[in-house]
């Protein structure tokens, strides 16, 4: 219980819908521990837009300055550490355990929302496969046990004292009562190996590619298999991928590292278990070589590709960086990223965003590194855009006949024309013209009715490229 420790952190969120500009900051707490190297361990979504970390111990009145080393958005895990020597002294780091199995019992402690003292909550282990992380939108090995919900970044012990992993959701459903999550120890080794490894967290890589099941004999007589051979079919790869170099579409993936995949994507996992293949990819790191034993045209072949970091067309999460802007004659333009998409249509976007927003989100592949979807967020209304006033959240296809493949090249070809007016062709065939120099000169009295400080966000500036 001494290794435990109370976060509190003053958060201030950047304002997506009014990109120029941060929400009011607000104040929350989780819970934490200690870990050797002087380091603590916490969930990324407790620190996540920090101003200010403090981390308090048990049965202390002190609070002390933490800085924020590194955020694992994916993982859900955030590392800290405390300059003041006064706070370690008599710290004992945990000490981390295998995976639990199932019904093994855990208990987890936390200072959960509903009092300011420790609490202790006890429950079973009762499923251990793949889950999707809610705050970083990743598919992780997860444990899901019986234990009450709120504690989120408080250690779960096994009942020889080992750590065997953080608590940080719940599942909340009317159909579901007191299902909670930890992250296991696996994904914490990762998280602090890539750390130590890098000086920074770099991510779970990613294979880049969409598969489909083969639970089908038809599908697996007419792609060629034997009857013995099982195996995925790749329906979709990422081009920005390595592994688009060596796979193609159509192709069967019989092997990961020379262990072989089940017709329904899982592999042998412990005994008398199995899991999602997903899980040997996190188990490696950003660069790590994999072997791929594939069926392309009814021939196995082995390839090996390097592992890299999936780049999202919309991101989910843009790493507490503030967000992209650029403002012209009253339009205002920025990237989707799934927080923009929240903040505009509220915690159900995934049903009230317009569908051609939605599809990209979910469907949608990158052809390129740096590539974004950029919208004409909203008009601040001016004499000088007269008429367009209505449009809201429409993607940009092009501007004077260039096309939109990043805000960068949208600021450089509205920039860059050298014709009388500023075409911008829009999603749903629509189309908005300014008069360039009317909007030039419209802008510093658009700007100074909004107060904002300058018509574009700082990385867009000619200083930053």
């Amino acid at each position: 219980m001494e290794a435990v420790v109370k976060v509190f952190a003053v958060h201030s969120e950047p304002n997506f819908s009014l990109p120029w500009q941060r929400k009011r900051q607000f104040s929350s707490s989780g819970s934490g521990f200690v870990v050797a190297g002087r380091r603590i361990l916490t969930n990324a979504h407790c620190v996540d837009h920090h101003t200010q970390v403090k981390v308090k111990r048990r049965g202390s009145d002190a609070k002390y300055v933490a800085s924020v080393l590194a955020v694992g958005q994916e993982c859900d895990i955030a590392m800290l550490t405390v300059a003041d020597e006064d706070f370690w002294a008599g710290l004992e780091a945990v000490r981390f355990g295998a995976l639990p199995r199932l019904q093994d019992s855990i208990t987890v402690i936390g200072y959960p929302i509903g009092g300011d003292t420790m609490s202790v909550t006890s429950g079973v282990v009762s499923r251990i496969e793949v889950t999707s992380y809610v705050h970083g939108a990743a598919e992780l090995l997860g444990v899901d046990a019986a234990i009450n919900s709120g504690n989120s970044g408080g250690p779960a012990f096994s009942d020889r004292g080992e750590c065997v992993g953080i608590a940080f959701q719940s599942l909340k459903h009317e159909d579901a009562e007191n299902i909670s999550y930890i992250i296991p120890t696996p994904v914490i080794e990762h998280f602090i190996n890539d750390y130590e490894r890098n000086q920074a967290y770099t991510g779970f890589p990613s294979l880049g590619v969409e598969w489909q099941k083969m639970e089908s004999p038809v599908l697996r007589k007419a792609l060629g298999m034997q009857p013995s051979q099982r195996g995925v079919m790749v329906r979709r790869i990422e081009p920005t991928s390595p592994v688009s170099k060596v796979v193609c579409q159509g192709d069967v993936l019989l092997a990961f590292d020379g262990i072989e995949i089940g017709t329904d994507g899982t592999v042998p996992f412990r005994s008398g278990e199995r899991i999602g293949f997903s899980y040997l990819i996190s188990q490696k790191y950003t660069g790590d070589m994999a072997t791929l034993r594939v069926l392309h045209e009814g021939a196995a072949r082995q390839v090996t590709v390097p592992l890299t970091t999936p780049f999202k067309l919309i991101p989910v999460h843009i790493h507490n960086r503030p967000p992209s802007y650029f403002i012209l004659g009253g339009l205002v333009f920025t990237p989707v990223t799934v927080p923009l998409l929240r903040s505009e249509y509220g915690k159900e976007f995934d049903y009230d965003a317009p569908v051609k927003l939605l599809d990209k989100m979910m469907h949608a592949m990158a052809d390129a590194p740096g590539q974004q979807i950029v919208v004409l967020a909203q008009v601040l209304a001016a004499d000088v855009n007269v008429g367009y006033e209505d449009i809201v959240n429409t993607q940009v296809h092009a501007v004077n006949g260039q096309r939109v493949t990043c805000l960068a090249e949208l600021v450089a070809a509205a920039e860059g024309g050298a014709g009388e007016y500023i075409r911008l062709d829009l999603e749903y065939n629509q189309v908005v013209i300014l008069g360039k120099e009317e909007a030039a000169a419209a802008m510093p009295a658009i700007l100074e009715q909004h107060c904002i400080a300058a018509d574009r966000s700082e990385d867009l500036r000619p200083a930053a490229r």
